[in-house]
């Protein structure tokens, strides 16, 4: 058992609890809204949210919360939690089963637990600090692959994108780069694709804490490499993520660097 086991044994829970009401809502017609031109957001978000604060809530009550519908329970603790209720939004409106539960736990600022869970594959990637990364119970792995034109990459866009065109010249130049590209619409998921050797590569910009702090865990606990575009060490805060199976990792950055 490690330090962090109590709380990667509540997340991976919690994590369950809420992928069962996500797998329940995603057969109906639910209600949808926009945050934004194309940022929609739908009442299994929030209700996902909800429940999940609730629950570790009540057993941590002591801890922080940050969560992308608008939670914001601060009050310096040295515990944080960084959730997204329902990654992939955009796909579960549209019926299209690739999209997670992801929670994430910083201690002093560092990343120690992280939980994301499928819930239309029941796949529940989980890792913690020292202690390995692992899917459905079984240690996982990043690929082999040392070359990037042999590796299979993904990334994914911004909702500004119509105004910005943000990561459009990194995509170009990673289609003849990379042996193929992968756009999937979930960056949780996206990075455990990374640790369990799926995907060799993983890039993406304008990302929020609640998008990569528990798949950043994974990856690292799987033997991956995750920074920012200039190979400094993952900052969640940090809008730019670039993570991968660390054999092409430099290659990778290479390809940022010219975009």
């Amino acid at each position: 058992m490690g330090a962090y086991s109590e709380y990667l044994e509540a997340a991976r829970g919690v994590a369950r609890e809420a992928g069962e009401l996500i797998r329940r809502d995603f057969y109906r017609r639910g209600e949808i809204s926009f945050k934004g031109e194309i940022n929609l957001v739908t009442e299994t978000d929030t209700a996902s949210q909800a429940l999940i604060h609730t629950l570790l809530g009540g057993r941590f009550p002591d801890h922080d919360f940050v969560a992308e519908e608008g939670l914001r329970d601060l009050s310096g603790a040295e515990f944080r939690w960084v959730i997204d209720p329902l990654d992939g939004t955009t796909n579960f409106a549209h019926r299209f089963p690739w999209f997670c539960v992801s929670i994430g736990l910083a201690h002093r600022g560092a990343l120690v637990c992280g939980v994301v869970l499928n819930p239309m594959t029941s796949e529940l990637f989980s890792a913690e600090a020292g202690g390995g990364a692992f899917l459905n119970g079984e240690p996982i792995r990043v690929s082999a692959i040392a070359d990037l034109d042999r590796s299979l990459v993904a990334t994914g866009f911004p909702y500004d994108i119509r105004e910005s065109r943000t990561n459009m010249a990194a995509h170009d130049r990673f289609l003849l780069a990379a042996q193929a590209v992968r756009r999937c619409g979930a960056a949780a998921l996206d990075l455990c694709y990374v640790a369990c050797g799926r995907f060799e590569g993983f890039w993406e910009m304008k990302l929020n804490p609640w998008d990569t702090a528990a798949g950043a865990v994974v990856v690292i606990e799987a033997g991956g490499r995750i920074t920012d575009f200039a190979g400094r060490p993952v900052d969640i805060y940090h809008p730019e993520v670039c993570a991968s199976n660390g054999l092409v990792h430099e290659a990778m950055l290479g390809v940022l660097g010219e975009s």
